[in-house]
């Protein structure tokens, strides 16, 4: 396959941007900073996306859980917005489906669309099960997202092969898949796919070390863009305009995703703490516990490349 022949330039986007659960000096989540942080997301353009793993889906408890969607749905009004549709289980564990279906009615029920996000019970199946099992997911909404994680982001991580792809993709209700298997030629194989089955079913890509792959067609739901929602959307504009502006912000753009999304992986969401905080947009630079921690010489390289975007470094950086 030549890539060069799924390019679409002045194509519009659309983004999904994850949104990062701040925390207060006592490991509480800073609520304030969170609608502020959504309700910035939403202005620049993009679809706020909480309790993913830039969230602490995976860590956080039921009640901080749902108190993400009730404020997400009352600082948003009407907008739109997604949320990860995650079950906690074990390795050997079998589907959760009655799990998956209440955290379904959680996200549907404030008028949100799910993304459905892999467990050890989904994806340790084989590939006829897996298929069956979105089936009976999309049995309980409207509509969803699925979702492919690569295991370098979590353990129970599974990039499907393609004729699972295929299958979700013919599944009325699954409207869009994010793909994070950090491979350009797997999204490239899934784009071509999309574009002879399914025009309008949306690739996300979850690829943060390649997030030119909206050149190809893909759309995005990253946790890079929670660093900068304005940054992205403004990336995104010039690339509908036809705009070469639109090289060197993406460029810049993709040096933080080189440097924040390093291994370990999970510590990208340190690193979004760490940024955002210079920003002066959260009040501490604080990562969920249990989540992995950067080192403090990480927020000079920070400090220099918000310089190199453009940004004015708020009461968190030197400025």
């Amino acid at each position: 396959m030549d890539p060069t022949t799924l390019l679409r330039p002045r194509r519009k986007i659309t983004g999904i941007s994850a949104i990062l659960l701040p925390l207060l000096e006592n490991n509480e989540v800073d609520w304030d900073a969170f609608r502020q942080h959504v309700l910035r997301t939403a202005d620049a353009g993009l679809t706020p996306a909480v309790n993913m793993d830039t969230g602490y889906v995976n860590l956080i408890d039921e009640a901080t859980r749902l108190q993400v969607l009730d404020v997400t749905r009352e600082i948003l009004g009407s907008g739109p917005f997604v949320a990860g549709a995650f079950v906690g289980d074990t390795p050997g564990s079998t589907l959760a489906l009655d799990a998956y279906k209440s955290r379904i009615d959680e996200i549907t029920a404030r008028g949100a669309t799910p993304v459905i996000f892999q467990s050890y019970g989904l994806t340790d199946q084989g590939d006829a099960e897996i298929v069956a099992s979105y089936e009976k997911i999309g049995q309980a909404c409207d509509q969803f997202i699925g979702f492919e994680l690569g295991q370098c982001f979590l353990p129970f991580g599974k990039i499907y092969s393609t004729d699972v792809y295929r299958q979700l993709m013919l599944l009325p209700q699954c409207i869009g898949a994010k793909h994070s298997s950090l491979s350009r030629a797997a999204e490239w194989e899934r784009l071509a796919l999309r574009d002879q089955l399914r025009p309008e079913f949306k690739v996300f890509t979850g690829n943060d070390l390649a997030i030119d792959m909206v050149m190809y067609g893909s759309d995005y739901l990253l946790g890079l863009s929670t660093f900068a929602p304005d940054l992205f959307a403004r990336r995104d504009a010039y690339w509908a305009a036809g705009d070469p502006a639109f090289y060197e912000l993406n460029d810049a753009l993709q040096y933080l995703g080189f440097l924040t999304f390093r291994q370990p992986v999970p510590g990208y969401k340190h690193s979004a703490a760490m940024f955002l905080h210079l920003r002066g947009w959260i009040s501490t630079n604080k990562t969920y516990p249990g989540s992995p921690q950067r080192p403090d010489s990480d927020l000079p390289i920070l400090e220099d490349v918000a310089r190199q975007l453009g940004i004015s470094l708020g009461k968190g950086g030197n400025v």
